[in-house]
């Protein structure tokens, strides 16, 4: 294949127009759905959403603990600092007053 026929062929593909909607393929719903039964009762989707409710939970406990601690942590923190504070207001307060 020559470049001008390269080039046209190009421009010619590059002209036409798709405006067919994107569609599923013929029977893939039926087949989706004759696999979740297979097992008998739809038991794929039912492990599939215990799965997905298992790590949802993991995480949510997770997530939690964490920020638990971080909320632990930051507590300290502040009163540690305010302490600290409390101590040097009434040194200077003690002070002052004498």
């Amino acid at each position: 294949m020559n470049d001008v026929d390269l080039d046209r062929l190009l421009r010619s593909a590059a002209r036409v127009k798709d405006d067919s909607p994107a569609e599923m393929p013929f029977g893939f719903d039926t087949r989706v759905i004759a696999l979740s039964r297979r097992d008998g009762h739809g038991s794929a989707m039912a492990r599939l959403l215990r799965r997905v409710a298992l790590v949802a939970a993991t995480v949510i406990v997770f997530a939690g603990a964490g920020a638990y601690v971080e909320f632990d942590r930051s507590s300290d923190a502040i009163l540690s600092t305010s302490n600290e504070f409390a101590i040097a207001d009434s040194a200077i307060q003690d002070e002052v007053a004498q």
